[in-house]
């Protein structure tokens, strides 16, 4: 007889064993159905290895420009080995973590590919066989993504890449194309340049990071720019020109007036993310699956009753965090309990190139199209007196509010180390705060979170170090 469980989650990624992990506090016997190893894309080729080497390359900027500061440091050099090594370290520490609190909240972890194969029924396939079966009262489908790829220029691991490949490469290549100017490719594109490589970015839109506020790619642009990073936008790239040869591949890339062809040791194709939700038995279990995403409500329940679906899955906001909250949110709901669903105006986004990106709601162009009485206010780092400390006076703040409600819409900040910034926005935009209200909070002087009160002044014209 199979093993009869409360919950089944299929996928121990960011929203998978985060559920778990708050299903083993309510109380409910849980088994994580896990391919590979548990953490997911996130923890294993993406968020934390790429912040690791970014870490790595920032320290690399901060001692190579330290002279500013009267820190001289002579030979100064990158070894690619070490920084791997680290990041590797850095990856297994927090996997062996995650291990530890699965098995801490009694969570049963089941290696194998998971597919639901009729009503409260899950077999598990492990080397191309159907090994085990698991009974479940509910079943979460926490399955994930993959890198996207574009027909005529398939990854081959060496040359043209995704994300994960380009991520464990031996070494870093002395040159670089990027295709997509998204999370993912401006953060290879920084990490590239800061090792040494010449990288061009190409991308569709008019600008960097086209999901972000208007302002933040183009100041992401100036910067990138002044680093030596080459910025293709309004850009795109053919891929019945690409042409490997001994020196990695030549592309044509088209714009409205230009032509040119480009050539570079690597292709690194960043162009977004798909689910997965192929052949683990949704559509034979009711699951309605639209444009490659599973439908689901406030509780993360799809249309079949006992089956929920969270993270990358489930489209939105592809990141671990917003995972994560969706995994407790299902867990909770599947124990009678009637959780908030989660407002996708309060996932924070944060990007960890050099300079970072940090943002939350809606950019400026979005609040207009949503019709709001739209004021703005932006405060510029080169005001604020930790900025001018660090000597990191690029970029800004800026709080997006509506005039008429007194509500705060969104906030967007672009500089040096501003991912650290944005959970204060996010508690402030979980309480309803006002513009007033933000600019009332008391920050310690000299930080970088004045600066976000000074935006949020500024929105009614009263910033003072401006």
């Amino acid at each position: 007889m199979p093993e009869r469980y409360d919950v089944v989650i299929l996928g121990g990624g960011s929203g998978g064993y985060v559920a778990a992990i708050r299903a083993g506090q309510l109380g409910l016997r849980t088994a994580v159905v896990e391919a590979d190893k548990v953490g997911g894309t996130c923890l294993h080729r993406g968020c934390i290895p790429t912040k690791a080497l970014l870490q790595s390359a920032a320290l690399l900027d901060q001692v190579r420009d330290g002279h500013r500061l009267g820190v001289t440091a002579a030979d100064v050099s990158f070894d690619y080995g070490v920084a791997a090594s680290r990041r590797d370290s850095v990856v297994t520490t927090l996997w062996k973590g995650v291990e530890g609190l699965l098995a801490k909240s009694r969570a049963t972890t089941v290696p194998g590919r998971g597919r639901i194969a009729g009503k409260g029924q899950v077999v598990v396939t492990s080397d191309g066989e159907d090994r085990v079966e698991l009974a479940a009262d509910n079943i979460v489908v926490a399955t994930g993504s993959r890198p996207r790829q574009v027909r005529g220029l398939e990854s081959d691991g060496s040359v043209v890449l995704t994300s994960d490949e380009a991520l464990f490469l031996d070494s870093v290549p002395p040159s670089a194309i990027v295709l997509g100017a998204g999370a993912v490719g401006v953060e290879f594109a920084s990490f590239w340049r800061s090792t040494g490589s010449e990288v061009t970015l190409v991308e569709m839109a008019p600008r960097l990071v086209p999901l972000e506020d208007a302002a933040v790619g183009v100041e992401l642009r100036k910067q990138f720019e002044r680093r030596g990073i080459t910025c293709l936008v309004g850009a795109t790239l053919d891929p019945s020109t690409a042409e490997r040869n001994e020196g990695g591949i030549a592309v044509t890339v088209r714009t409205e007036d230009t032509e040119q062809r480009l050539q570079a040791a690597v292709l690194l194709v960043a162009v977004g993310r798909a689910g997965n939700v192929e052949d683990i038995g949704l559509e034979k279990a009711g699951v309605a699956v639209d444009h490659g995403r599973v439908t689901v409500d406030g509780e993360q329940r799809s249309s079949a009753p006992t089956i929920s679906a969270v993270g990358d899955c489930t489209g939105g906001f592809l990141l671990a965090h917003k995972a994560m909250h969706e995994g407790v949110i299902a867990v909770e709901a599947i124990a009678g309990r009637e959780p908030h669903p989660l407002d996708a105006h309060l996932v924070t986004r944060t990007t960890y190139c050099t300079p970072q990106i940090a943002s939350l709601g809606l950019s400026e162009a979005e609040a207009h199209d949503a019709g709001h009485d739209v004021s703005v206010g932006v405060f510029p780092f080169r005001g604020n007196a930790r900025a001018v400390v660090w000597g990191e006076t690029g970029g800004f703040a800026k709080v997006v509010a509506d005039g008429s409600t007194n509500s705060v819409l969104g906030v967007h900040i672009i500089g040096h180390e501003v991912t650290e910034l944005i959970y204060g926005p996010a508690l402030g935009a979980l309480l309803e705060s006002t513009p007033f209200e933000m600019s009332r909070a008391v920050a310690p002087h000299p930080t970088l979170s004045e600066a976000l009160a000074e935006a949020a002044m500024a929105v009614s014209g009263e910033a003072l170090h401006i």
